[in-house]
């Protein structure tokens, strides 16, 4: 799987890894439903390393469709919620 983060570039993450990503997703969607600024910020880095930490990254001039997009680091907690859908971040 192809995932994209804004701003960033593309990582290579085996689908195995999804279950991992989907908790943290799943604390996002409810931290971004509560407006709780500070743990949105806190989990959105968890995720984004996460991502980091279990991919490999693509060279830059790699240009392969993305089966997910992930919001930059430094996205506002209102950019994030105009991304998520009611499953989240990652879908189900």
């Amino acid at each position: 799987m192809i995932v994209r983060i804004m701003g960033e570039g593309q990582v290579r993450l085996a689908d195995g890894h999804l279950a991992e990503l989907d908790k943290l997703d799943d604390e996002l969607l409810a931290e971004v439903e509560k407006g709780d600024g500070p743990g949105f910020r806190r989990t959105l880095k968890a995720l984004l390393d996460k991502v980091h930490d279990l991919g490999e990254p693509l060279p830059d001039d790699a240009l392969e469709p993305s089966q997910l997009i992930l919001p930059a680091p430094d996205a506002t907690l209102e950019e994030v919620r105009d991304l998520l859908s009611d499953e989240g971040l990652i879908p189900g």
